[in-house]
């Protein structure tokens, strides 16, 4: 079989092709469609300066806009809280302005291309982020059911660990096909990715991610499954996504999401926050200086929106938070999906109602995160034992815990320069649980469960500033920190995803367009909000009757070739 897919992979050295995020469910090279010197296509001169609404903005919006923007069409941003969306990073009142914390997201993958093609253009760089016995990370102390253990590298835990480890390799290649589709995403062999997720498809979208791992010989120990869920692979515990799909964890570990983070130095709002201020190099209609700062008044987007609703010819009216209402030919919805049901008042005309099915199933994960400042780096002190007598170990470490912290990280810049701990990051139920409390009465618990595992320290007097927390189920515009699929919800997300695709809607549903990382395969992942931007941009320049460059086909134009499996409906 010969596919007109463009960029196949050849490689003549022998070296392994590295992973990206390329696929499985519609694998597309985004990243080589940002490469290409014929840019991503144009539209006919007649639209040029024409008004696109893009409301979020995030990640996936500020993508979205810059892009438009350099067709030569005139994005108008609305964002209700601050740019960056969850790429929030925040400083501490009254410390040293180079102490920041990310609310949000703190760690990217490097598979994720497509998100790096920006992260170099607007000359931000990365480093490795301190993840439990990560290369970069100087230990690392798993603690459950009271008993610590401190290990460098995994052959330092105990034996279990190590079984529980193989016992998930084995797993996923004996009931994800593991191998094959890891070399099949490497060699970007569209075939091949197809054939392996369609049957995976077929068979396991109404299987939970626990119960995919009951089914398999290698965990038949209750013991074996609750350590995985403490501790897990990659980032840590995974037991809160026990009850999602199991394909919605395949996507994470085939395209090896859950491994070899990068923080952005610095904090990662800086990518939207420069975008925002780019002047890009190549640009169409506008003149040489021109950024979306630029384009909006004072600098600022538009407010929150709070109605849209279709009028007359299908065009999209926008009404924002100061009354002013404006009308387009078409926008980008970048937000997350539940604001449509909430906080904006929309018609239901916007869109089909399978649609609006598949927007009210969507299933948000919970999540918190709790940061202080202190004074230096005093977990790689090192520790000396009751005697006086030192121990070669450091006095803290990252540390994976079935206490109400779950997972804290240390994250430093030298060790004479003030330092953050994140001293908890959890999830769904965990969570839920920290919601009543507030910041200070969150970090209390945290030092007395902290202070368990290290008795012998006194992380209270080296803090210096007051504690920062986020629950992003409480943000009035979020509601949750990313989509999760449940069982059954394949069907939903594929109608989601594919709704860039507007020749097969009628025409009174076309003109607006879904993006944002909960409309991607890949929900809380920056990847995701730039893919889905990318399809949203080919979108509109379709919607306007542009075109790609031939030697570039867009992520429409090869659309039926590698189209996300469909199943029945019946």
């Amino acid at each position: 079989m010969t596919s007109t897919v463009p960029n196949a992979v050849e490689h003549t050295d022998g070296q392994q092709p590295p992973i990206t995020m390329f696929g499985p469910d519609f694998p597309y090279a985004y990243d080589d469609y940002l490469a290409h010197p014929a840019g991503l296509g144009q539209i006919p001169a007649t639209e040029h300066g024409t008004e696109v609404a893009v409301i979020g903005g995030g990640l996936s919006g500020i993508v979205a806009a810059y892009e438009l923007m350099k067709m030569g069409l005139k994005p108008v941003v609305y964002e209700a809280d601050q740019l960056g969306g969850r790429l929030r990073t925040v400083g501490f009142e009254g410390c040293d302005e180079s102490l920041n914390c990310e609310l949000g997201a703190m760690r990217f993958p490097p598979s994720s291309t497509a998100l790096q093609h920006y992260i170099d253009l607007v000359g931000l760089t990365t480093r490795p982020f301190p993840n439990p016995l990560a290369e970069a990370t100087p230990s690392t102390v798993v603690d459950l059911k009271g008993e610590s253990h401190y290990a460098v590298t995994i052959d330092d835990l105990p034996q279990v660990y190590r079984d529980v480890a193989d016992a998930w390799n084995k797993c996923l290649e004996e009931g994800a096909d593991f191998s094959d589709m890891n070399r099949a995403m490497r060699e970007r062999d569209v075939p091949r990715i197809r054939e392996i997720w369609a049957r995976l498809v077929e068979k396991m979208d109404n299987q939970t991610f626990y119960g995919f791992l009951c089914d398999s010989e290698a965990f038949t120990s209750f013991r074996h499954r609750e350590i995985f869920g403490q501790v897990g692979f990659g980032t840590g515990g995974w037991d809160t996504d026990f009850p999602n799909s199991i394909l919605e964890i395949l996507r994470v570990v085939y395209t090896e999401a859950d491994d070899h983070h990068r923080g952005i130095v610095g904090g990662s709002q800086q990518l939207p926050l420069r975008l925002w201020e780019r002047e890009p190099e190549k640009i169409v209609h506008w003149p040489y200086g021109t950024s979306l700062s630029s384009l909006h008044v004072d600098g600022e987007p538009r407010p929150a929106v709070t109605r849209l609703h279709r009028t007359a010819g299908d065009r999209i009216t926008v009404t924002d938070a100061n009354g002013d209402i404006r009308t387009y030919k078409a926008a980008i919805f970048t937000a997350q999906s539940w604001m449509l049901l909430s906080k904006i008042a929309c018609d239901d005309s916007l869109f089909p109602i399978d649609h609006w099915t598949a927007i009210e199933r969507t299933h948000y994960m919970e999540s918190s995160k709790l940061f202080v400042p202190v004074d230096r780096p005093f977990w790689l002190d090192k520790a000396v034992d009751d005697r006086g007598n030192p121990t070669g170990r450091d006095v803290m470490s990252m540390t994976l815990t079935d206490r109400m912290t779950r997972g804290t990280y240390l994250l430093d810049d030298g060790p004479d320069r003030p330092a953050v701990i994140c001293l908890s990051y959890t999830w769904c139920d965990d969570s839920l649980k920290w919601l009543p409390l507030s910041a200070n009465e969150r970090m209390e618990v945290m030092l007395n469960s902290l202070g368990e595992i290290y008795p012998n320290v006194d992380i209270r007097k080296h803090v210096i500033g007051n504690p920062v927390t986020v629950s992003w189920e409480n943000e009035p515009y979020f509601m949750g920190a990313f989509k999760a699929n449940l069982p059954g919800h394949y069907r939903y997300q594929r109608r989601l995803f594919t709704h860039f695709m507007q020749d097969r809607l009628p025409a009174d549903k076309r003109g607006i367009f879904l993006a944002g990382d909960d409309i991607s395969w890949t929900a809380g992942w920056a990847e995701g909000a730039v893919q889905t931007a990318l399809n949203a941009v080919w979108g509109v320049m379709h919607h306007f009757g542009g075109e790609t460059d031939a030697t570039n086909p867009g992520p429409g134009d090869v659309y039926d070739e590698i189209a996300p499996v469909e199943l029945p409906e019946d």
